[in-house]
């Protein structure tokens, strides 16, 4: 048998348990965060420049600038790029000419579609000489005396001694006199072999040491 309900308590029924659930479902969606590609090249990003000068420890000082250009397109996360072939600038932050040659480069702008912006990257390598290593600091440095070089040093100074040596004292005075020769050869070579030289179209592997922003096209 069916009870007739009276109709405020059916009013009642529906108000609260119906509507909270028609609320719970009924809610908007929070809105969803929108996400922009960014211009920025992350720091970090590893790059590699071609040297348009020549740089050699015995002939610069700290100040000198140069010029480099990119050997590879850099690009930003939204598709924005900074072409092959652009223009960097920077300078010789310091120079030693010690027994290993040292030399610290610093870069100070790359060149885009939009005009010169400033970049700040640290040498990580020089790709392909392996007379040479890079520093935590990004020194670029003289990896080692060449052992070679030093040994042609040697004999030529040894023949030149024995020859001086034999004129001034026969056979006896050849030996003393290559063995002088060779001594003194060597020293010369191996200061020679300090100068770190880098010539033009010489690769280096830089890394950026905060982000870059890329100018849209």
């Amino acid at each position: 048998m069916t009870k007739n309900w009276p109709a405020w308590i059916l009013m009642i029924g529906l108000a609260v348990g119906g509507s909270p659930v028609f609320a719970q479902y009924s809610t908007a969606p929070e809105p969803q965060s929108q996400g922009y590609a960014s211009n920025y090249i992350p720091e970090g990003t590893r790059f590699v420049v071609v040297l348009d000068d020549k740089l050699e420890t015995s002939k610069i000082k700290p100040g000198k600038h140069f010029k480099a250009k990119l050997g590879e397109d850099l690009s930003a996360p939204n598709g924005t790029v900074i072409e092959r072939g652009r223009r960097l600038k920077g300078h010789v932050s310091s120079v030693d000419q010690g027994t290993h040659g040292r030399i610290l480069l610093a870069f100070d702008s790359i060149e885009t579609q939009h005009g010169s912006i400033p970049i700040a990257a640290t040498v990580t390598g020089v790709p392909g000489d392996h007379a040479v290593k890079t520093g935590n600091e990004g020194e670029i440095e003289k990896a080692g005396l060449s052992k070679r070089r030093v040994a042609e040093s040697a004999m030529a100074g040894a023949a030149a001694g024995a020859g001086t040596g034999a004129v001034a004292g026969g056979a006896h005075g050849a030996v003393i006199g290559a063995a002088t020769g060779a001594a003194v050869g060597g020293a010369a070579g191996a200061l020679t072999d300090r100068n770190l030289r880098l010539e033009k179209g010489q690769q280096l592997e830089l890394q950026l040491d905060r982000p870059l922003q890329v100018p849209p096209h």
